[in-house]
C-alpha cells in the first residue's frame, strides 16, 4: 500500500467515525469520564476513579485493523506498553467491537490469547462489546489514544502519531503524541499537543 493510499484511507476511517460515532462531548482539562469495568486478563473489576494518582493511558484496539497491526506486527505498541507501565502508568486497552462485527472478542480466553501471542504488556484488557465504554469517550478509531492525568482528568486525547498511514515502516520517523505527553506529565510540564484528529479503522460499534 502506498504511502498516498494508506494516508487517503486513514482519513476515509476517521471521517466515518465521525460521521458514525459522535457520541460523546470529552474535553480536555476535564475529569475523564468514569467506568467500571471487567478486565479480562484477570476476570477483576477495575473502575478509572480507583486509579486516580497515576497517570492512565487509554488504548482503543481492534487486534484485526490493518492500523492496529501497524504498531502490533513490529512489537511498537507493546513497547510502548512495556515502557509506560515500568514507569508506573496504567495501561488499558479497550475493545468495543460488537458480537459478530471485527476484531469482536467472544470471552476471556481470546484475550488472553491475543496478549500472549503479540506479547502485548497492557495493564487491563476490557471486552467493551456494549459499546458504552467507548462512547462514553467517543472513541471513534482504532487505535483511538487518551491520556489521563494524575488528577483524574484527560489530558490528550487523539491519534497515536502523526502519521496516518498504515505502515510500519513510519513508525520510527513520527512523532509519538503519546510518549510525548507522558514524558511531559512525568516531568511536571504542560502538554504541548493535547488534542489531534485519530486515524484507523473505526470502531466496530452494535
Amino acid at each position: 500500500m502506498t504511502h498516498r493510499i494508506a494516508r487517503y484511507v486513514a482519513i476515509l476511517f476517521s471521517s466515518m467515525c465521525v460521521a458514525n460515532a459522535a457520541m460523546a462531548d470529552v474535553k480536555i482539562g476535564a475529569p475523564a469520564p468514569d467506568f467500571t469495568a471487567t478486565d479480562a486478563m484477570t476476570g477483576n473489576d477495575i473502575s478509572l476513579s480507583a486509579l486516580k494518582g497515576k497517570l492512565v493511558v487509554l488504548e482503543w484496539n481492534n487486534p484485526l485493523c490493518p492500523f492496529v497491526k501497524k504498531f502490533y506486527s513490529v512489537s511498537a505498541m507493546q513497547t510502548l506498553q512495556q515502557n509506560a507501565t515500568k514507569k508506573g502508568v496504567v495501561w488499558i486497552s479497550v475493545n468495543s467491537s460488537a458480537e459478530g462485527k471485527e476484531g469482536f472478542m467472544k470471552d476471556e480466553a481470546a484475550v488472553k490469547d491475543f496478549i500472549r501471542e503479540r506479547a502485548a504488556h497492557p495493564t487491563h484488557y476490557i471486552r467493551d462489546t456494549s459499546g458504552s465504554i467507548g462512547k462514553l469517550y467517543g472513541a471513534k478509531t482504532t487505535p483511538h489514544m487518551f491520556v489521563i492525568d494524575s488528577k483524574g482528568k484527560l489530558a490528550y486525547m487523539g491519534a497515536i502519531d502523526d502519521t496516518p498511514t498504515a505502515d510500519s515502516a513510519d513508525i520510527a520517523t513520527a512523532k509519538n503524541y503519546v510518549t510525548r505527553a507522558l514524558h511531559a506529565l512525568t516531568e511536571g510540564e504542560e502538554v504541548a499537543v493535547k488534542s489531534t484528529q485519530p486515524y484507523g479503522c473505526f470502531v466496530k460499534y452494535k
